[in-house]
């Protein structure tokens, strides 16, 4: 069969997922992979304002919306006897938010907690007094802007750092056989608060008050600055990452860290839309052309391929015709997304069709030059000409080139001048430790995955889930494990995010931030985890159905909460697939086609750990973007798979020709690239890697700056107006010295006039 890796699965074995993943109850063998529709499926930076709240909590925390109300009506009480939140007017609502706040200054740290939890049930809208989500939303929005007013997020910062380096309850969540809820009880309520601000402030919505307006503007740039104990607050919660992977502090809620992690980088640096504009103005900056198309644009208007068919799949096939509409409609789309490929022309392809050219008329080479075209005919001179018009400029050439102006004529080029924009900032913070941080991120990832078996040595990611007791009943068990696979998942989409976001923008912000990222992924084995991630039947991980709707917030506090059966909790909703995992797959895909497009030793990895038929398998899921992506991986390997894959693999093939975007001279389907050779392949991540040090040494390590290359002062006056501080022994032989370096040597002053 030509289409999966082994033997299509017989019609008994099918589970309920598959089952349900198509619409009628029938399974996708019953009917055939091409006719199961395109799941509608839109790809943004994040899921619906409610879903993206829900899943910050997890099911077993779910008592504690009570106890967050509880705290916040005791001390409003104290204050306020005869009237609700919703009932009081601004200035009310104003003077209670500083008595809150000035109450988290206490020693005390149960006290503490229960004004913290005061101000969560704020921030969670004082449900009690709402009657539908709707309401509640409302005035989560309208509490969090008030408390961020009255500058509640500094506070809440400093009570962070101080529970991060609470070294008390390190040490004995280190020494407890089990971590559970309860010991991360302080940092869940600070972590919740913070990620509510953050996420519900980031929502622009056009009925914002102007003052709204000018405080979220303000909140995204102090939240990518520096000024959060001198460093911005992704720096700092990138830090607790990496001490919750060391071991020294296994109860940090990892999952809300990750969450507040993802969104803080999401709010202060921007997501697609903003990255596409960032592009667009650096393009114009540097006089380059403007982009031909949005690609993120453009693929949402592509139509899915057909998966590779089965063998069952073929024989009813051969009963039915395909439906011509169809095929127009995808033909269309990919003519879309392909039409721009005059404009992919790179430098070295028009390299490379002069020095054919060369050797075939004149029989010698002139290695990059691309001016040079004397003894060519004239068809050839109008062929360059034509080719220089449409040749595909990046921002990273014109960043490479610029750095090596930088390298090689300091003196002449000048001091470059580095824009303190937010992602400059992160990378600056993130610096010194980014080959950690990005190993840390990788086995949290490793530990989520779902293909991973569970290992003693590998870490807990479950200290935010696990209740202090253990479930005694079916139905306990049954919530427990829908609960904990639902956290696994989320672990998996906060990573993905965080990941692909950082390298799209340290791209545009410079290439070679960019490379050092991408090499220390590399170096941490991003892509065989990433492989190995997809080498399980990915279309049961689309359609997974792990979430009780009726538990998630804010549904759980307007409405009377059924009793859950068995039954219910099996059953899942009915939804076509899961939000969340397929935009973590299209995340990961996305993430391995960055480490790997242009580089030959990467490519090769694809080839080495056999990717091939796990890429093929991942086709199964009908949605065009996962699709195109899994088809680019594809086509850089396929010219090492040789003939006879490429021979039963046509459909496969015919689906890369129609999909993804080609270069002129791109002879992707052949095996006769001459820039593979397997010895280059370690001397190009070397060199790469130099080039990333020099880049880095130049710019951010100013203390092994070459003296030589500082600047003289040449002013007679300045020099002479210098103080210079003379050592004691000088002074006191000061006049040995005269006699023997002034008075003793003779001088011809006509000569030295002369």
């Amino acid at each position: 069969c030509s289409g999966y890796a082994g033997a299509p699965p017989s019609r008994e074995k099918i589970n309920r997922k598959d089952q349900r993943a198509c619409r009628g109850g029938q399974s996708w063998t019953s009917r055939g992979m091409s006719e199961l529709p395109d799941l509608e499926f839109e790809y943004s930076d994040t899921d619906k304002w409610a879903a993206e709240l829900s899943e910050l909590y997890s099911y077993t925390e779910g008592p504690e919306f009570v106890l967050n109300r509880k705290c916040f009506e005791e001390e409003f009480r104290a204050h306020v006897f005869d009237k609700k939140w919703t009932e009081l007017d601004a200035a009310q609502h104003r003077a209670h938010a500083l008595r809150l706040l000035d109450s988290l200054e206490v020693i005390t740290r149960e006290k503490r907690l229960k004004v913290a939890r005061a101000i969560l049930y704020m921030a969670q809208g004082t449900f009690g007094e709402c009657s539908s989500e709707v309401e509640v939303q409302h005035w989560m929005r309208y509490n969090i802007f008030l408390l961020l007013d009255v500058g509640t997020f500094s506070a809440l910062v400093e009570l962070l750092n101080m529970e991060i380096d609470n070294s008390a309850a390190c040490s004995s969540a280190v020494r407890k056989p089990a971590i559970s809820l309860a010991d991360s009880t302080d940092l869940r309520v600070l972590l919740n608060i913070m990620y509510l601000m953050v996420e519900t402030i980031q929502q622009n919505d056009p009925a914002d008050k102007p003052e709204w307006k000018i405080i979220r503007e303000t909140f995204r740039a102090e939240l990518g600055s520096p000024l959060f104990n001198n460093e911005p607050i992704s720096v700092m919660l990138f830090g607790m990452v990496t001490k919750f992977c060391s071991g020294h502090a296994p109860h940090f809620p990892m999952k809300k860290v990750l969450l507040l992690l993802w969104k803080s980088i999401l709010f202060t640096l921007g997501g697609f839309e903003q990255l596409q504009g960032i592009k667009v103005c650096k393009r114009e900056e540097l006089g380059l052309p403007p982009l031909p198309e949005d690609s993120i644009r453009v693929i949402r208007s592509m139509r899915a391929a057909s998966p590779p068919a089965s063998a069952s799949d073929l024989i009813e096939q051969q009963q039915k015709r395909a439906r011509r509409e169809h095929k127009v409609l995808d033909t269309a789309a990919a003519f879309k997304y392909s039409r721009s490929q005059k404009t992919t022309l790179k430098e070295k392809d028009i390299e490379s069709f002069l020095e054919s050219s060369r050797s075939k008329f004149i029989g010698y080479t002139l290695g990059s030059d691309t001016d040079t075209v004397v003894g060519l005919p004239r068809p050839i001179h109008e062929s360059i000409k034509t080719l220089k018009q449409h040749k595909y400029i990046s921002i990273a050439e014109i960043q490479i080139a610029k750095e090596e102006e930088y390298q090689k004529t300091p003196l002449s080029v000048g001091e470059e001048e580095v824009e303190m924009c937010s992602t400059e900032l992160l990378y600056q913070g993130i610096l010194p430790s980014l080959p950690q941080y990005m190993i840390a991120l990788l086995k949290i990832l490793l530990a989520a995955a779902p293909t991973s078996k569970a290992k003693t040595d590998s870490i807990n990611i479950l200290a935010d889930v696990l209740p202090e007791e253990m479930p005694t009943t079916v139905l306990q068990s049954m919530k427990l494990g829908v609960d904990v696979n639902r956290h696994k998942e989320i672990i998996v989409k906060a990573i993905s995010a965080i990941l692909l976001l950082l390298l799209k923008h340290f791209k545009l912000n410079h290439i070679y931030q960019f490379e050092y990222m991408a090499q220390h992924l590399v170096f941490a084995n991003c892509i065989p985890l990433i492989l190995k991630f997809f080498n399980q039947n990915i279309m049961s991980y689309i359609t997974a159905k792990n979430s009780i709707s009726v538990l998630d917030f804010p549904h759980c506090v307007v409405h009377e909460l059924p009793e859950l059966t068995a039954e219910s909790l099996e059953a899942g909703d009915n939804t076509q697939f899961c939000w969340r995992n397929l935009f973590s797959c299209i995340n990961l895909l996305r993430i391995l086609n960055k480490l790997t497009k242009w580089k030959h030793s990467r490519t090769m990895m694809l080839v080495v750990f056999k990717s091939a038929p796990i890429l093929k398998r991942a086709l199964k899921v009908k949605q065009a973007m996962m699709q195109l992506y899994v088809l680019k991986l594809l086509k850089v390997q396929t010219k090492y798979l040789g003939r006879q894959w490429r021979k039963s693999n046509m459909k496969t093939m015919s689906a890369i020709y129609q999909k993804v975007r080609h270069r002129l001279n791109d002879d992707w389907a052949y095996g006769n690239d001459l820039d593979a050779r397997p010895w280059d392949f370690q001397a190009e991540e070397c060199a790469l890697r130099a080039s990333i040090e020099r880049f880095n040494s130049r710019r951010y390590d100013k203390s092994h700056s070459n003296p030589d290359f500082l600047p003289v002062d040449n002013c007679l006056q300045s020099v002479l107006g210098q103080r210079v501080d003379l050592p004691e022994d000088f002074q006191m032989n000061y006049d040995l010295w005269l006699e023997r370096e002034v008075f003793s040597k003779p001088i011809s002053w006509e000569e030295l006039l002369q």
